[in-house]
């Protein structure tokens, strides 16, 4: 007689889906969560550029929502889908009203909402200007550490733009280990230049602290400049200012004319993202029609298949993706949710019941 296979093991059934329930995790959660973990982050920012640029990501394009009647302001959505280990698809719906500096509060404001990758609930809306603000600097700091490893460390650091963001790349930088003999200051406002200077004070920064009067002082005495501006078109435009070959962190986009970008090393986050919305390389491929300035994008960095030259300035050009405040805003929610804080509304969504 032939010997008959015992029967296949069957694997356990998977319980059905359920509505999962519905939090709310505010700022001060949000900041309790992410705080002194600067290192954490940036693996976690470098983790999903490698899912993103292994296709484990849906990343569309942004919407940017702007008025007619108040044509300095925008709200932006950004709808993203990271899979791994994460799996969360999700929606940043963040505003930029720079009047509201003047009125005393800050500038850009930021929800998250987080669905849920089986039901597609919403499970979760956090706030977001601070995950927003630490992806950003998450991102500079990991690009900065990346972009320097071929050539010698800057020790001389110019902040153009003395706001939330220029606060927080700071904060990644100095919590990653980098220090500076030198930081220059510069700022449209002598106000604000003034209160990142009392910032930089207070938090222990050693080296010489310069608020620089002009854009040309500040960049010319800098070996690694971060632009972190709300400009919406070029304001930089002579290239003999980056003739030293600075690293230019160039977080806010559109602060360079296309002639400097055409003279430099260009290495974006997504070729696709970043050569949208008028921004420098937009700018910079409309003018020459092509795309051979771009040398290629951080993750071709950090695997090794772009070295960047040394003899040029090195721009980094993040358009700054969803799948990055998804990766951020499910390492809070885990945190928050962890630690037992979770505010979970009861009976969010209530009529569940098809035929009622």
């Amino acid at each position: 007689m032939t010997a008959q296979r015992p029967p296949a093991t069957q694997p356990p059934m998977s319980q059905p889906p359920t509505v999962p329930p519905f939090a709310v995790i505010s700022g001060a959660q949000v900041q309790q969560a992410l705080g002194d973990r600067e290192r954490q982050i940036v693996d976690l920012i470098e983790a999903t550029y490698q899912l993103h640029a292994a296709g484990e990501s849906v990343n569309p394009p942004s919407y940017f929502l702007r008025f007619p009647d108040r044509p300095s302001s925008r709200i932006i959505a950004l709808p993203a889908s990271i899979g791994g280990q994460v799996r969360v698809d999700g929606l940043k719906w963040i505003s930029s009203f720079p009047d509201n500096v003047e009125a005393g509060i800050p500038r850009a404001s930021a929800v998250l909402i987080l669905n849920d990758h089986d039901t597609g609930y919403p499970f979760a809306c956090l706030e977001s200007s601070i995950i927003s603000a630490t992806r950003t600097a998450a991102s500079a700091a990991l690009a900065a550490d990346h972009l320097t490893r071929n050539r010698q460390r800057p020790t001389r650091i110019g902040f153009f733009g003395t706001g939330l963001i220029a606060r927080y790349i700071h904060a990644f930088l100095t919590g990653t280990g980098w220090t500076f003999d030198e930081t220059g200051v510069h700022d449209l406002s002598a106000h604000s230049a003034a209160g990142f200077r009392d910032y930089l004070q207070q938090t222990g920064t050693t080296g010489q602290i310069t608020v620089h009067d002009s854009p040309e002082e500040l960049i010319r005495s800098s070996d690694l400049v971060v632009f972190a501006t709300i400009a919406g078109e070029p304001h930089i435009s002579d290239p003999a200012w980056f003739d030293h070959n600075p690293l230019v962190l160039h977080v806010s986009l559109r602060d360079l004319a296309p002639e400097i970008i055409l003279v430099s090393t260009n290495i974006v986050d997504d070729v696709e993202h970043c050569l949208k919305a008028n921004t420098s390389p937009h700018l910079a491929e409309q003018l020459t029609g092509n795309r051979d300035f771009l040398n290629g994008t951080l993750d071709d960095v950090m695997t090794g298949r772009v070295t960047p030259p040394t003899d040029r300035p090195l721009v980094f050009s993040p358009f700054g993706l969803g799948v990055l405040d998804l990766a951020v805003g499910k390492y809070v929610y885990d945190e928050t949710a962890r630690s037992g804080q979770l505010h979970v509304i009861e009976d969010f969504f209530h009529d569940l019941r098809r035929h009622g």
